[in-house]
């Protein structure tokens, strides 16, 4: 297992869910939300300062395709949004099939209504994508998804 912090990101058209492990990659933790920017760079700028602040190895971003695997414009977006923070910190694409609906399942479990959950529910699945990532690197000694480089293009696959 690869030691180091990592921020595991969920990408939301609105809002972007922001998590971070601990340096033996253990456990993923909230960060914060970050409000997504139309144009302009402001949101690309504030997860590098998150990232600067934790000193990570690398970002964890959640690829979300259809359940048959397929990619959507949702996976497109995620992939151009990834591309923009490989300029941060090296970035991983990982398979983040339902970690959404997992994440306002837990919240829901918590007593935490549909209302309550709109603020928090972006970092909730980026804890999950990111625990996810770690937990497939402990079993598999591997580095989890697929690394994309700067010269890659939008194919998520």
């Amino acid at each position: 297992m690869r030691r180091g912090v990592r921020l595991g990101i969920d990408v939301g058209r609105a809002r972007i869910g922001v998590a971070r492990c601990d340096p033996d990659a253990l456990l993923a933790v909230p960060v914060e939300t970050v409000a997504r920017q139309a144009d302009g760079d402001a949101d690309v700028r504030r997860i590098g300062e998150i990232a600067g602040e934790f000193d990570v190895i690398e970002l964890v971003v959640g690829l979300p395709l259809s359940l048959s695997g397929q990619s959507t414009a949702s996976t497109d977006d995620a992939v151009g949004f990834a591309a923009r923070l490989t300029a941060i910190a090296p970035v991983r694409l990982v398979d983040e099939r339902m970690s959404t609906v997992s994440a306002q399942h837990a919240l829901r479990a918590s007593g935490k209504k549909a209302k309550q959950q709109r603020p928090i529910v972006d970092q909730a699945a980026a804890v999950i994508i990111l625990q996810h990532a770690i937990d497939a690197e402990r079993a598999s000694g591997q580095p989890p998804g697929r690394s994309l480089g700067i010269d890659e293009g939008p194919s998520p696959l």
